[in-house]
């Protein structure tokens, strides 16, 4: 059977300015290609270049990437320009697709809905994106809203990564078709490792991106108050973030010796830490689905969680525990009874099992590839 030829564009994608920034959506191309030949193109401002337009194309993980940076200015109009005049030069080299995945619904992706009109190319789009959850759209802008609901009225689907966020999309008015697929882990990487050591200590983890929704200060100040109690505890946490103000934190309460803090780390780096790990920590106010739940099942280790967003749809019974959002008390409570081994989790092989079934590359791949067959195969009909 003839390989589809997508073409993967995004409003987030990792670059140079941005290493992280996106790197689920680079994921979903590397699933995508398992069965589809990808490509993927990026467009990003940058204010301190002199050239108008920079290309960096480059094959990451045996995907054509190209990135194309454009000189920035300070009039936004002038830089949307500059931006769809990048995406339009950037999809000139490449091949031309089949259909177009697009990802986030910003103003990017009006260069999808041009396609489609200009060319006849469907288009889905994914989204992951925190201020169109519900509990935020009060705070989006109605033009920024306005702009996602044209767009995705436009796609042949829309794909929100959980059911919390495709019910708030809803409420925006998208009337184009909607499947939950959720973002991947890579379960060649995010696997179960055996560790022989054993450890006088819980060990807990917390990787993000650190900024104040995650509540990164109250997961320290839980983890202080267990060890002033007695209770055998070391944590580690960081990520790419505001690192210098948990490190000191961490040394006014004199905990440098159990609570560790560290740096961005890389995407294997982050399944070593996991591996090395009893239990993961997401203390966050809001998640659009929370990637790292997944990672860390993975591993086969168990995720206590806030039930917020995204998130709640993936704290189940015996692979995690749900708390309260800013529950600080039932957070320390739930780590305490960890102390005390008064919880039953499923067995290692058991809590990786629903990332492999559900979330691995082959898994979002056949949901994908699916979705891409419904849209081409009724194009080909009209």
């Amino acid at each position: 059977m003839k390989r589809k030829k997508i073409l993967f564009i995004s409003s987030w994608f990792p670059n140079q300015l941005e290493p992280t920034n996106g790197n689920f959506v680079q994921r979903h191309a590397e699933a995508v290609s398992l069965s589809c030949d990808v490509e993927i193109l990026h467009a990003i401002g940058n204010f301190k270049q002199e050239e108008l337009y920079v290309y960096d194309e480059r094959v990451i993980n045996n995907i054509r990437t190209l990135i194309i940076y454009y000189k920035n200015s300070k009039n936004p109009f002038q830089n949307f320009l500059r931006k769809m005049r990048a995406y339009s030069k950037g999809f000139a080299k490449l091949n031309k697709p089949d259909l177009v995945h697009g990802n986030i619904l910003y103003n990017n992706m009006l260069f999808a809905v041009y396609l489609k009109k200009k060319y006849k190319i469907p288009f889905v789009i994914t989204e992951h994106w925190t201020a169109l959850q519900q509990e935020n759209l009060s705070k989006t802008g109605g033009f920024i809203k306005w702009i996602a609901k044209y767009i995705a009225n436009n796609a042949g689907y829309v794909l929100p990564v959980s059911h919390n966020l495709k019910d708030s999309l809803m409420l925006l008015g998208i009337t184009a078709p909607m499947k939950v697929i959720s973002n991947v882990v890579d379960t060649d990487v995010f696997t179960i490792k055996s560790n022989t050591e054993k450890s006088m200590y819980l060990k807990f983890l917390h990787i993000s991106s650190l900024i104040p929704r995650k509540r990164p200060q109250a997961i320290i100040n839980t983890i202080y108050l267990l060890h002033q109690k007695g209770f055998p505890v070391h944590l580690e946490i960081g990520g790419d973030g505001d690192t210098e103000s948990l490190i000191t934190l961490v040394k006014s309460l004199s905990a440098e010796d159990y609570i560790t803090v560290f740096d961005g780390i890389s995407y294997i780096e982050v399944a070593q830490k996991m591996q090395h790990s009893d239990y993961f920590i997401l203390f966050s106010e809001n998640e659009t689905q929370g990637c790292v739940i997944l990672e860390s099942y993975a591993c086969g280790k168990p995720v206590i969680s806030t039930m917020v967003g995204g998130a709640a749809e993936f704290i189940i019974d015996g692979l995690g525990i749900g708390i309260e959002k800013n529950n600080l008390e039932q957070l320390y409570k739930v780590l305490e009874k960890l102390c005390k081994h008064e919880y039953v989790f499923k067995s290692e092989s058991e809590i990786r099992n629903f990332s492999v079934e559900r979330h691995s590359k082959k898994a979002i791949n056949e949901q994908f590839t699916q979705i891409y067959d419904d849209i081409l195969s009724k194009n080909k009909a009209s």
